[in-house]
């Protein structure tokens, strides 16, 4: 067993910011700060997903990663996490194979069943079928991202009707 040349490292991105602070000013800053990693020579980057605390304001991980993609040339750039349950696996899916391709594979997926109460509630979520939902959803974009035939699939809070993926992805799930 060979060992590798030099230890990893990488920086989880909660989207913490003060209350009250300019949210355009924290976004631009937490750009320059991922640029700042690439430069420095970090091998990846985890960018958190919320909506409704008030101080963590990146409600879309994936649109931050295509931002800071296109600012930085070598950081691999991860999701950390998609909370499934708030999201059609289908839409995530597509998202992230987008991503991969923009990205040119340097993107990461991570998944979650979200950890902020108040995000579920608001969007009329119980608590208790968050995990349940978030392994139903990560089987099927699983399914999505190496299946080539269409997929039909009935859940109590989604369906698809012969689905597939526009684009394959361009790393190997």
């Amino acid at each position: 067993m060979s060992l590798p040349e030099r230890m990893k490292f990488g920086v989880f991105m909660g989207p913490f910011h003060r209350v009250g602070e300019n949210p355009t000013l924290a976004i631009d800053r937490d750009l320059e700060l991922v640029q700042w990693l690439d430069y420095l020579g970090f091998d990846e980057a985890w960018i958190g997903e919320h909506h409704s605390a008030g101080w963590e304001i990146i409600s879309s991980p994936e649109i931050f990663i295509a931002a800071a993609a296109e600012r930085t040339r070598h950081i691999k750039l991860g999701t950390g996490v998609v909370s499934l349950p708030y999201h059609h696996p289908l839409m995530v899916a597509n998202w992230m194979v987008q991503l991969d391709h923009m990205t040119h594979g340097r993107v990461m997926m991570g998944v979650g069943p979200g950890a902020l109460p108040s995000d579920a509630y608001m969007m009329g979520i119980e608590h208790t079928v968050q995990r349940p939902r978030m392994d139903e959803a990560l089987g099927v974009i699983l399914r999505l991202f190496t299946e080539t035939e269409p997929i039909t699939y009935k859940s109590d809070w989604f369906e698809l009707h012969e689905a597939l993926l526009q684009l394959r992805p361009y790393q190997r799930p």
